[in-house]
């Protein structure tokens, strides 16, 4: 199971929300290229990044410090916040992103997203995130009245490599990831699905390690690391099955 450390970056910080609220930030470093090169030699190889001001906006917005991390960071970066456009999609998996992670265009614009994943096989996730279970958009200012099961299922035959679902109740709280949300969803439908969302510790990271053979490809987890409960080696060896 992949470990992603994220960083959210906002005005070029790396921040954590609280449940998606832009007032609600903590900030945790004024350099992401530095916080991106300290997880590299902690030992991940992958690392997922989300333009928080981008999400709102509608288009990238913190482009130049993502440019820095994927210049400091050797492994693969996972980029998400705001990529709606198939331009701009296809900007960043030329700049090296290996994949793009698109959530609201999922929903207002399917065909757009099966066609990027058409001609890009691989590297186009998904965001399922989730209020109360039904699908919320920009920047998850907006809650839909669609259930995260029935957008999942509409890229099953799409190419696409991943979903990537949050239960926005949990992120941000160290509340613990919803094992049970995550594992419904993957079950549901046939693509592997990233979880996120209110990791808290490595107790989480055990809770979902077995159910990767039914479909759990990763956790994501962010304050857990920056608040020093949980250890980024030991998360990776956790999640590698040692």
């Amino acid at each position: 199971m992949i470990i992603f450390p994220a960083i959210d970056l906002k005005g070029g910080q790396v921040v954590r929300l609280a449940e998606g609220d832009m007032d609600r930030a903590t900030v945790y470093g004024d350099d992401p290229g530095e916080q991106a090169a300290l997880f590299a030699m902690a030992g991940a190889s992958w690392l997922h990044v989300v333009d928080l001001d981008g999400a709102f906006a509608g288009e990238p917005v913190n482009a130049h410090a993502v440019e820095t991390i994927l210049r400091r960071f050797p492994g693969k970066v996972q980029l998400g916040g705001g990529i709606r456009a198939r331009e701009g999609a296809e900007r960043w998996l030329e700049l090296g992103v290996a994949r793009v992670v698109i959530g609201t265009a999922a929903l207002k614009d399917p065909e757009l997203v099966k066609a990027l994943a058409k001609d890009h096989p691989g590297r186009v996730v998904v965001a399922v995130d989730a209020r109360d279970g039904m699908v919320a958009t920009e920047g998850w200012a907006s809650v839909s009245d669609l259930p995260v099961e029935d957008l999942a299922r509409r890229f099953e035959d799409a190419g696409v490599a991943a979903l990537l679902f949050t239960d926005i109740g949990r992120d941000g709280l160290l509340k613990g990831c919803n094992v049970e949300a995550t594992l419904a969803l993957a079950r549901a439908q046939s693509l592997p699905v990233i979880a996120s969302g209110g990791v808290a510790g490595l107790e989480d990271i055990r809770a979902l390690a077995p159910h990767a053979k039914d479909g759990i490809e990763g956790v994501i987890t962010g304050r857990a690391l920056y608040d020093g409960r949980l250890d980024l080696a030991e998360a990776l060896r956790e999640g590698a099955g040692e």
